[in-house]
């Protein structure tokens, strides 16, 4: 299901994850299920999220993996998330924690054609 198209961010999504990156060195992102910081993508070093058999890679943003849960997956089929910044506090295990910036995922729904199998990036 990994499709460049099924993630994005904004400029200034960008500009929060390079200046995380450059700190810290390369990340990556996973997409909360809910719980105690709600609906948020977390941001970690590569290697410091213990991914699943069930996370499913959506694509990258600037070379930073985005994963998510295949129930989640499933459930968003055919909607493009787009990671964006707001101003408050990120997740307490997120980069973006203590920055007064959070990242936030917004989404559109994507228009599939109906000759086209889901997820096909159409």
């Amino acid at each position: 299901m990994s499709d460049p198209g099924l993630v994005t961010a904004t400029p200034a999504a960008l500009d929060l994850l390079r200046e995380i990156v450059a700190e810290h060195g390369p990340v990556m992102f996973h997409q909360s299920g809910g719980c105690c910081d709600g609906s948020s993508p977390m941001c970690y070093p590569v290697g410091d999220f213990l991914l699943g058999d069930l996370d499913v890679r959506l694509g990258d943003i600037d070379g930073a993996p985005f994963y998510i849960s295949a129930s989640q997956a499933r459930a968003w089929e055919g909607t493009e998330l787009i990671i964006d910044v707001v101003p408050g506090r990120g997740g307490m295990f997120s980069l973006d924690n203590g920055r007064e910036r959070r990242f936030l995922t917004r989404s559109r729904v994507c228009a599939v054609s109906p000759d086209q199998p889901s997820g096909s990036g159409a």
